[in-house]
């Protein structure tokens, strides 16, 4: 397997694994509401977000080796 094929199985690894992180991460932050703790639940929400946006950035870049052959 040369270098590229693992590069893209890492990223896929890495795309699943965020998107199990996010889910997790929504449930805190419901949890965090509950309870009144609404900053605390904001941030998380903030976070989530920006772990979204990484995700995008993972999938190009994944698109980008997949066309690159």
């Amino acid at each position: 397997m040369d270098f590229v094929e693992r590069a893209k199985i890492r990223m896929e690894h890495w795309i699943t694994h965020n998107d199990h992180h996010q889910e997790e991460y929504e449930m805190l932050a419901e949890q965090l509401e509950e309870a009144g703790k609404k900053e605390s639940a904001h941030f998380l929400r903030e976070m989530i977000e920006l772990s979204s946006r990484s995700n995008v950035c993972l999938k190009k870049a994944l698109r980008g080796l997949e066309h690159s052959r």
